[in-house]
């Protein structure tokens, strides 16, 4: 099975100069019902389409995406490195941490930074923090929750208020991983590494703070905190160092969080009949 889902990617990949490898299950509670399904989608996937790209012939760029949820979190007030020890508690942060291990090893054992110019393969990964922004649909992430009870007219549901989170609008890693590319173009060997995308370390939200700044740019709604004593585990607190993305990349954030979550709503009230124009808008004002 996993044999034919690799002749599958292979067919996917032929040729490309660029490949940005997004494809995940992305939900941490979800993995709690689907672990092997999140272990194959995000482990096993990871390294069918590393396993594709050693066959290709021609020069490549990789750049994994993974999460800010790869590191063990102690859940101490202390921004994560890049060289911190990895883990996860529940089965999608494992999973993650499990496909930059995979990662590391291929660059190990089949695609070594060093030897670039007999294999032309340049593989990076990079971590971000949590992701908001127009057009996300996805059940249970904050923002979406918060736009469909909005729409109903109901309380939104908080399920961990003091959760600290580093929260940013997805231009900004996006913009980071094209950066993060081109770079690897520049210098294959230098920037096959691992690099954090999130806000300055004195820009992490609260979920109740992110919850009140959106509530505030819609002009109403409420929330409340459900019964969570059932819950799984969920990390309290999470932060990121970005000073390696700042340092090597030239990368930093161009919104503060409150900005970030400010053109999230924006996006959520003004772009119903246009959508693609308002997101086209977006994009060419943050490259600007």
């Amino acid at each position: 099975m996993l044999y034919g889902r690799l002749k599958r990617v292979q067919q996917y990949v032929d040729q490309d100069d660029f490949i940005f490898h997004f494809a995940a299950q992305s939900l941490v509670r979800k993995s709690y019902k689907e672990p092997i399904n999140t272990f194959t989608t995000n482990a096993i996937g990871t390294a069918n389409l590393l396993e594709a790209i050693r066959s290709l012939d021609n020069e490549c760029m990789v750049v994994i995406i993974t999460t800010d949820k790869v590191y063990e979190n102690l859940e101490q007030d202390y921004p994560y490195k890049e060289s911190d020890k990895l883990g996860g508690f529940d089965p999608y942060s494992s999973s993650k941490a499990c496909a930059e291990i995979i990662a590391a090893s291929y660059k190990r054992s089949f695609l070594n930074p060093d030897d670039f110019e007999k294999h032309k393969k340049s593989i990076s990964t990079a971590r971000s923090g949590n992701v908001i922004g127009g057009g996300d649909r996805c059940k249970d992430r904050i923002i979406p929750d918060m736009i469909k009870a909005l729409e109903a007219g109901q309380p939104l549901q908080v399920r961990n208020p003091a959760s600290v989170r580093p929260w940013q609008h997805v231009l900004e890693p996006l913009g980071g991983y094209l950066l993060l590319g081109a770079k690897q173009k520049e210098d294959p060997i230098k920037f096959a590494d691992s690099f954090n995308f999130g806000p300055a370390i004195d820009d992490n939200l609260s979920v109740e703070g992110l919850v009140d700044i959106a509530l505030k740019s819609w002009g109403s709604g409420s929330y409340e905190k459900p019964d969570t004593s059932d819950d799984p585990h969920e990390a309290k607190l999470l932060k990121l160092d970005i000073s390696k993305a700042r340092l090597g990349l030239d990368w930093e954030p161009r919104f503060t969080s409150e900005m970030a979550i400010t053109k999230t709503m924006e996006w959520y009230k003004n772009a119903v009949s246009s959508e693609r124009e308002y997101t086209l808008n977006q994009i060419k004002t943050y490259f600007e």
